[in-house]
């Protein structure tokens, strides 16, 4: 299967079950789903596991996928989906236990013990930093998490955002808006303290 196939072309040879199909949409798209999943579930193992999940259900809603939106935005749109699921369970089964062990007992104060962070493309002198911005991220609304990371990890534009959680792009301007302003709110004294120290 080549790689210079475009998106609409793949999605023939994927309805068409032609061999290596599948494995081009993971090989073109597998790194990105990692770096979302990385985003809204910041331990390495978890957004791994999720990474495979998003892809077994690629595979099972492809008959039902009519080619509405580009092949990138719906399996954007399931990996956000998968992870916000994910993130739901977590606090059912845990009862909220997951953003208490991330934060100490100060609502606004992150704790020391920070989560296995690695996301591949944060540099490791920034990792700490980075750990602590997304469990801030972890705290914010699910939209909001959703735009954020899609925004500002991976690099999508506002249309393709709006594209992906199914809003308009003045909602999504207005969900990063807000993302931006309570993240401000929720860090503003860790890194008063961090350029202090």
């Amino acid at each position: 299967m080549s790689a210079s196939l475009s998106d609409e072309d793949l999605l023939v040879a994927l309805r068409a079950r032609q061999p290596g199909a599948f494995e081009e949409v993971v090989a073109r798209y597998g790194a990105r789903v990692l770096n979302t999943c990385l985003g809204l579930v910041p331990q390495r193992a978890d957004a791994e596991d999720m990474t495979q999940e998003v892809f077994v259900e690629v595979h099972r809603q492809l008959a039902a996928f009519r080619g509405e939106a580009k092949l990138s935005t719906w399996v954007y749109r399931i990996a956000v989906n998968k992870c916000l699921e994910w993130q739901r369970y977590r606090k059912r089964q845990k009862r909220f236990a997951f953003f208490t062990s991330l934060f100490g007992a100060d609502d606004n104060a992150p704790a020391h013990d920070l989560p296995d962070f690695d996301h591949p493309g944060v540099l490791a002198e920034r990792r700490e930093q980075a750990a602590i911005l997304l469990q801030a991220v972890a705290r914010l609304p699910e939209r909001q998490q959703a735009a954020f990371t899609l925004f500002h990890l991976e690099g999508l534009p506002h249309s393709e955002i709006a594209e992906t959680l199914d809003l308009s792009v003045g909602a999504v301007e207005s969900l990063l808006h807000r993302a931006k302003a309570s993240l401000q709110q929720r860090l503003r004294g860790y890194y008063q303290e961090y350029l202090a120290g």
